[in-house]
């Protein structure tokens, strides 16, 4: 599906994403077919700072409600051809339909571009071709002034880690442990009754005598938890160009 000139007229400063839904930049202008006045690419400053401007095509290209995806990778995106100046060579559009593996246009317009040559909606770029090689002349009696302006931004650096380690120690115990034992004794009580069921004869008993041992076992009992948190500390820092 097209994206249409309505949904990217305020595209400047949205955020762009990948086909893995990360994000890897922000608009900075829009490329228009000059015979068609379809949009056509998209550029993006990616990198620290958005120093780095790169080009994707419009076509694949979906809006979303923080900005827009597109159906290409961060890798693929950050790896294809810079774009340094604001105006696209018919060789250099070629080399971009290429690697994105886009059919390519022999069709020739006054520019040298396929279909017309790219201008600029959003961003600081105005058609290609009312601009001389240095991009300062608009019309005839007419001049655009430019001027560089200072982005700062932030990235993440790791400062150090946090790492926990736990080790086994020994530790020999010892416990006194009171054991009973039976001992055996004899116990005479003299009788003097008759009786008519006893038999004389050898008469043999016996007696198990029972006594307690010492057991040892172990068994593992948690003491104690560690927990290792973190906490953000806010400073300002003077940065310059």
């Amino acid at each position: 599906m097209t994206m249409t000139m309505e949904q990217l007229r305020d595209a400047q400063g949205e955020a762009v994403y990948s086909s893995e839904g990360e994000k890897i930049g922000q608009v900075e202008e829009i490329f228009l077919d000059i015979d068609t006045q379809k949009p056509e690419w998209i550029g993006i400053g990616t990198g620290f700072l958005r120093m780095k401007r790169v080009l994707v095509p419009v076509e694949g290209a979906t809006q979303r409600e923080d900005g827009f995806s597109i159906p290409y990778t961060k890798d693929q995106v950050q790896g294809s051809p810079d774009i340094d100046d604001d105006e696209i060579s018919q060789e250099t559009e070629q080399e971009l339909y290429s690697y994105y593996g886009l059919p390519y246009s022999e069709s020739r317009s006054d520019t040298g571009l396929p279909a017309g040559g790219p201008s600029a909606e959003a961003g600081t770029n105005l058609d290609a071709g009312d601009r001389g090689p240095n991009g300062d002349v608009d019309d005839e009696g007419s001049l655009i002034r430019s001027e560089e302006e200072l982005r700062v931004g932030v990235r993440q650096t790791q400062a150090g880690g946090v790492r926990l380690r736990k080790w086994v120690e020994t530790e020999p115990v010892q416990e006194d442990v009171e054991l009973r034992q039976e001992r055996a004794y004899v116990e005479r009580e003299p009788i003097n009754q008759q009786v008519s069921d006893a038999e004389i004869g050898e008469q043999e008993i016996e007696v198990p005598l029972v006594q307690e041992e010492a057991v040892v076992e172990k068994q593992t009992v948690a003491k104690e938890r560690v927990r290792v948190g973190k906490e953000v500390d806010t400073r300002t820092e003077t940065v310059g160009e």
